[in-house]
């Protein structure tokens, strides 16, 4: 697995590796779709316009999230870190939401079993939803939370894990304004959304 994440190392390498891994997960969605029409579970047609949607956006924001990433060493750690960033990254779509990256691989699965129809590769979008979850909630957080200490638990206070805020969070405004007031949502940790 490490080797993987070195390959990814240059954003050039990390669009080629991101791009084949989820044309790979495209094709193998697309095999379902005799299982979806024999269990007679298969979606309507006018579920594709919203699949296409749904691609593009979660692409987008994969391929995005893995350039800027790639550029902050991930792979590059050693020990039980390996896959943390180097640097503690609140810029671009991590102003928005914690984990955009991993919000644009469920949107992108999403869009792939919408596109073929497929009820049981929205399924499968669901239980990637779920396992990505359970693994920021016990594992990358708390190593986050770790490595970066007040930064990133103010970073958490104020971006939400899941649903993209309104308005970016400017993080040069939020210390300087830590120091004087509480926080603006009255302390709520909002990693529950």
């Amino acid at each position: 697995m490490r080797r993987v994440f070195s390959l990814a190392s240059t954003p050039f390498r990390a669009v080629v590796l991101i791009s084949g891994v989820w044309l790979a997960i495209g094709w193998l969605v697309g095999c379902l779709v005799p299982l979806d029409s024999s269990l007679g579970i298969r979606l309507p047609l006018w579920f594709q316009f919203p699949g296409i949607v749904a691609i593009l956006a979660g692409g987008a924001l994969v391929l995005i999230c893995g350039v800027m990433l790639s550029t902050r060493g991930i792979g590059t750690l050693e020990g039980e870190e390996w896959c943390m960033p180097r640097d503690f990254v609140a810029t671009g779509p991590f102003r928005f939401v914690r984990n955009p990256m991993s919000l644009g691989g469920v949107m992108l699965m999403t869009g792939i079993a919408l596109w073929h129809r497929s009820a049981i590769g929205l399924g499968l979008a669901a239980m990637l939803f779920l396992v990505m979850h359970i693994a920021i909630c016990y594992w990358e957080e708390p190593g986050l939370e770790k490595r970066f200490g007040d930064g990133y638990r103010a970073y958490r206070r104020n971006v939400p894990r899941w649903v993209p805020r309104v308005t970016p969070w400017q993080q040069a405004a939020k210390q300087a304004g830590a120091q004087t007031a509480a926080p603006p949502d009255g302390g709520r940790d909002s990693a529950s959304l």
